[in-house]
């Protein structure tokens, strides 16, 4: 069967972010393709300005996504002073744009969205060209190269990332892998990594749980996806910051009690 590398991901907060207009930042419910390839990079020690790192990463790696809860949507207010725009002008740092005029200064007002307390699991699979080995990838999880967090520097994470190898014959086969007690046996009452039922209440996880894929329609558990549509998160250009399109298939399904 396949090999995949799963984690789980889990923050008091954390942003994934979607198309940005004017000075509004909203985020998804769960991360796209270009957060968990960016965490994955942060992890090997991949910089934002090594071209080819980057490619090797995005033509490497396939992705899904399993979102066990969503959290909770908490909108951040911003007011910003800023300079005028001046042809031929430039400020370099913060210190600059406020040594203007007092009388100068504009005010932006902007937002910025955060999912709080949501929990997902992450697959990933190499491809055939793929420069690294899932083993390789899990340990630099374990002892990541860069500082990891959730879409933004204000997100870091909370709970260990657990990650694990395993053979699944699809993609839901592996996102549905059981973290329980993963770091040490013994100590089954451990909330996010020891204990479901205690997830459960301490996240107040909710009955149905989103399945997010790449590939094949039908490529979860052999089902066809209830929705497929076109999502800008495919990185070409970190420095420049731009995406492309990929096609991600979703579905929602009821949580399968467990005794």
């Amino acid at each position: 069967m396949p090999r995949h590398l799963v984690f789980r991901l889990y923050a008091p907060m954390a942003s994934w972010g979607e198309a940005a207009v004017g000075e509004t930042r909203p985020t998804a419910t769960y991360p796209g393709r270009s957060a968990i390839l960016g965490l994955v990079g942060a992890a090997l020690g991949i910089r934002r300005d090594d071209d080819e790192g980057q490619r090797r990463l995005r033509k490497g790696l396939q992705v899904a996504v399993k979102q066990r809860s969503p959290g909770l949507l908490l909108r951040d207010y911003h007011t910003v002073q800023v300079p005028p725009s001046q042809a031929k002008v430039s400020h370099r740092t913060r210190r600059e744009e406020l040594s203007v005029p007092k009388e100068s200064l504009n005010t932006i007002l902007s937002s910025r969205d955060y999912r709080c307390d949501g929990l997902w699991s992450v697959a990933i699979r190499l491809a055939s060209d793929a420069g690294w080995t899932l083993d390789e990838l899990k340990l630099a999880l374990e002892r990541p190269r860069f500082p990891l967090y959730l879409g933004r520097k204000a997100c870091p994470l909370a709970a260990p990332l657990v990650p694990a190898v395993v053979e699944a014959s699809h993609w839901r086969q592996a996102l549905d892998h059981r973290f329980e007690s993963a770091l040490n046996p013994d100590r089954t009452w451990l909330a996010l990594v020891g204990n479901e039922e205690k997830d459960k209440r301490l996240l107040s996880l909710p009955d149905e749980v989103l399945y997010a894929w790449e590939g094949a329609a039908d490529a979860l558990d052999g089902v066809t996806a209830s929705e497929s549509s076109e999502v800008w998160d495919e990185p070409l250009h970190r420095r420049r910051w731009q995406f492309g399109p990929r096609l991600e298939h979703r579905r929602i399904e009821a949580v399968e009690e467990t005794h």
